[in-house]
C-alpha cells in the first residue's frame, strides 16, 4: 500500500499534497494520477504537479465552513478521501514524438557522455531513444520538461564548467534525468543533441509544447532533416 498522502497549506489559497520525497517514476504516476482525477471532479482547482507532490490552488471562500474547519483542513480531507485507492492506471495521457539530431555542434557532450558510460556514440543515441519517457514536471524556465525514465546505463554528472548560454531545442543529461532546453538558457546538463521543434511560444494558443504528466519518445535526424524541420517551424 503506498503512503499517506500529506497535506501542506503553503498559503491562504494554495494546498501542497506531498506523495513521497524521492525522485520516482511510480511515485510521480501517483501524482499525476491524482491530477488527472481531482481536475476532472473539480474544474476548478488548479493543479501544479511535481516530482512526488501536487500543488493545489483554490478559492478559499468556496472551501469555507461553519464547522471550525479552515479552508484548508476541509479541501484536504475532501481530497484524501477521493484519492482513497486511486488505481495509477486510469490517466490517458498522450505521447509526444520530439526528432532530434544528436552530436555534432547540436551536441557538443555526446562524445564525452559516450567517454563516460563506456558505450560507442551509436550505442548512446539507440538508447536514449529507446526509451519511453514521462513529463515528470515543467520547471527551471517555462516550458522546460523534466523526463522521467532514463536508461540508467546513460546517467551521467552535471557539467563542472555550466554554460552561460545554451541553445533553444538542445537536448540534455543531468544524473539520471533527460530534458529539453525550450530557450537560450544558461545550464550545466550534457548537451546530446537538439531538436527543431519549439518548445515554448507564448503567443500560441498553449504556449507549452509539453504538458505535466506526457510521454515522449526521442528519434534521430540526420543535420539536414533538422535544418528543413526548422526553416518549417519558423514559418
Amino acid at each position: 500500500m503506498p503512503p499517506a498522502i500529506q497535506c501542506e497549506a503553503m498559503a491562504e489559497d494554495a494546498l501542497l499534497l506531498r506523495f513521497g520525497d524521492t525522485i520516482d517514476l511510480a511515485i510521480n504516476a501517483r501524482v499525476h494520477t491524482a491530477a488527472s482525477h481531482l481536475r476532472q471532479r473539480w474544474p476548478e482547482l488548479e493543479c501544479v504537479p511535481a516530482y512526488a507532490s501536487l500543488l493545489l490552488r483554490f478559492d478559499p471562500n468556496e472551501w469555507s465552513s461553519t464547522s471550525g474547519r479552515t479552508p484548508h483542513q476541509r479541501l484536504g480531507d475532501v481530497v484524501q478521501d477521493a484519492l482513497n485507492n486511486l488505481s495509477t492506471e486510469s490517466v490517458d495521457t498522450r505521447l509526444v514524438d520530439i526528432p532530434v539530431h544528436y552530436g555534432d555542434t547540436d551536441g557538443p557532450d555526446l562524445v564525452e557522455v559516450a567517454a563516460i558510460t563506456e558505450l560507442s556514440i551509436d550505442e548512446v543515441i539507440t538508447r536514449h531513444c529507446a526509451t519511453e519517457y514521462r513529463v515528470a514536471m515543467l520547471g527551471f524556465a517555462p516550458g522546460f520538461p523534466y523526463l522521467l525514465g532514463l536508461d540508467p546505463a546513460l546517467a551521467v554528472r552535471r557539467r563542472t564548467d555550466p554554460r552561460q548560454r545554451v541553445p533553444a531545442g538542445s537536448v540534455a543529461i543531468g544524473g539520471s534525468q533527460t530534458g529539453i532546453y525550450p530557450d537560450e538558457l544558461p545550464g550545466g546538463w550534457q548537451l546530446i543533441g537538439r531538436t527543431p521543434q519549439r518548445l515554448f511560444d507564448i503567443t500560441a494558443d498553449t504556449p507549452s509544447l509539453l504538458a505535466a504528466g506526457d510521454r515522449v519518445r526521442f528519434h534521430a535526424i540526420d543535420e539536414a532533416t533538422f535544418q528543413q524541420l526548422a526553416a518549417t517551424k519558423s514559418r
